[in-house]
């Protein structure tokens, strides 16, 4: 008779695997594992680790009395982190869609992919990180606050204790299978010339989207159907030399980073750019990214109309087709695209 192979339980999995590479982020553990980010973090439930009940737009709403925070975004190839406050939050679209509007938290929220919330309490090497941090149904990060050295600490304490859920047991249930993308329609079933008609005739990027969607095309099928001269692409270590000439000229830049349920912005000038064992860094003391270099499929320069000109933006594609981090010139609607940035765009031969 066969003798009965026992596997290990995960928590001896994770705890074997935290030994062997120490310096290992949850996210990258659960990769490894096979599992979801959500499932980890919960083998820690009543060790640094507190679930929260409550919707999930109130506690966005009361996160301006942390302070001063460091916001987190970041999807399979790019990470975006921001400091700043949470002010100016509101939502739309019967609670579906939301934004927090400032100079430096911008974000973006759509609201049906935030399913779970926790406190976290984690040992960094001499330093203790705090946090809030969100997850989707399939137990992947949307959304993450780290608290700062100029955050409020009674005022976490406090936002804790307002939503501790009082089930602090293993009990959540994580949906394995995503949202599948829909398959590219062939390009032989669009009506390219109506499609290049409509980006001719855009009035603000906002509208893109919905372009998009009208004509069934994916976002790299349109960088390819697009009309002659909106789009170009670039090779790609093309967001380096972007990055490092922004850097170099001081042109204050947007760039984007997103998820399913959440997509950050930086507005500003970019200065301290550090590459490093296959990332791109932008290390300032307010705004940091850290992007994969190796995860780049794709990069293109598009060319939007709107009411203020022509807005020149990049792009930058996985192997899926998906947006990793897009950037423009900074602006605001009502104000025509920085002369600096195009000629800078220019220089991405």
């Amino acid at each position: 008779m066969a003798e009965k192979v026992i596997l290990p339980s995960l928590r001896e999995s994770y705890e074997q695997l935290k030994e062997e590479q120490p310096r290992l982020r949850i996210r990258n553990a659960a990769d490894q594992l096979g599992v979801s980010e959500l499932e980890l973090l919960e083998l820690q439930l009543g060790d640094g680790v507190v679930r929260l009940k409550g919707d999930s737009k109130d506690m966005l709403r009361d996160m301006h009395q942390l302070g001063y925070v460091m916001a987190l975004t970041r999807n399979d190839h790019a990470v975006h982190e921001r400091k700043g406050v949470y002010h100016n939050i509101s939502f739309m679209a019967n609670g579906k869609m939301g934004v927090a509007v400032n100079p430096d938290i911008d974000l973006r929220f759509f609201m049906s992919q935030w399913r779970h919330a926790y406190a976290v309490r984690m040992e960094a090497g001499r330093r203790t990180l705090y946090s809030f941090q969100f997850f989707n149904k399939a137990g992947k990060a949307i959304h993450k606050i780290y608290l700062t050295p100029k955050s409020d600490p009674k005022a976490y304490d406090d936002l804790l204790h307002k939503y501790r859920a009082k089930n602090q047991e293993k009990t959540t249930r994580i949906t394995k299978t995503e949202t599948k993308k829909n398959a590219a329609a062939p390009d032989s079933e669009i009506d390219v010339a109506a499609f290049q008609q409509d980006w001719r005739e855009l009035q603000d990027t906002h509208d893109f989207f919905g372009m998009l969607k009208k004509h069934g095309v994916t976002r790299t099928q349109a960088m390819r159907l697009a009309p002659e001269n909106y789009t170009r692409q670039l090779s790609n270590d093309a967001i380096v030399r972007m990055l490092e000439l922004a850097a170099e000229h001081q042109t204050p830049i947007m760039v984007f980073v997103g998820n399913e349920g959440c997509i950050q912005i930086h507005s500003g000038p970019v200065r301290n750019i550090v590459p490093m064992e296959g990332w791109i860094n932008v290390m300032d003391p307010a705004f940091n990214l850290h992007l994969k270099l190796d995860g780049i499929s794709e990069i293109w320069e598009t060319r939007k109309p709107t009411k203020d000109g022509i807005v020149t933006g990049i792009e930058v594609f996985d192997q899926e087709g998906e947006l990793i981090v897009y950037c423009f010139g900074k602006r605001k609607p009502g104000i025509p695209e920085l002369k600096e940035w195009r000629e800078l765009v220019t220089q991405l031969s």
